[in-house]
């Protein structure tokens, strides 16, 4: 099994983002995901097993001010689709775990959190569940995105 759950986030505004904060935000948060699969799918090759992305409620939504994470986040969809396609002869299911908002940055007060989640942010163990079903679930499940954001999805 593999967890592909790293990624940073941060301020890139399209007219001051250097080649460099880009390459280095997809390397992490795209790049990884895709070799680390491609190296756990050589070690599953005789078994099978799970590969799950982590990737974000919000990808489709427009965040002029932190593009490449965006582009990244949606790569992180079209790699779990592409990647199902491509592993399931092999046993491999792999899915996407798309949380919404679940920890509060440390640069936000506790009321803009509130605002932003409504009143209703989502924990880690919510996020842990999800994870969790797809680790165990049957392979002939495969290729889907579940949205851990409390329906806040449903409202856009």
């Amino acid at each position: 099994m593999l967890v592909n759950s790293a990624a940073i986030f941060e301020r890139t505004p399209f007219a001051t983002t250097t080649a460099a904060r880009y390459d280095r935000l997809l390397a992490l948060n795209l790049r990884a995901a895709f070799f680390c699969a491609q190296a756990a799918a050589a070690v599953m090759r005789r078994r099978g097993g799970h590969i799950v992305n982590i990737g974000d409620a919000g990808a489709a939504v427009p965040r002029p001010n932190s593009i490449p994470y965006t582009l990244a986040e949606v790569g992180i969809e079209s790699l779990t689709r592409g990647l199902a396609v491509a592993l399931r002869s092999r046993r491999i299911a792999v899915h996407c775990v798309a949380p919404g908002a679940v920890l509060r940055p440390p640069r936000f007060s506790r009321a803009r959190w509130r605002k932003v989640t409504r009143g209703h942010a989502g924990s880690v163990a919510d996020v842990a569940g999800a994870v969790l079903f797809f680790a165990t679930c049957p392979r002939y499940i495969t290729g889907q995105v579940l949205k851990v954001d409390g329906g806040e999805g449903v409202t856009r």
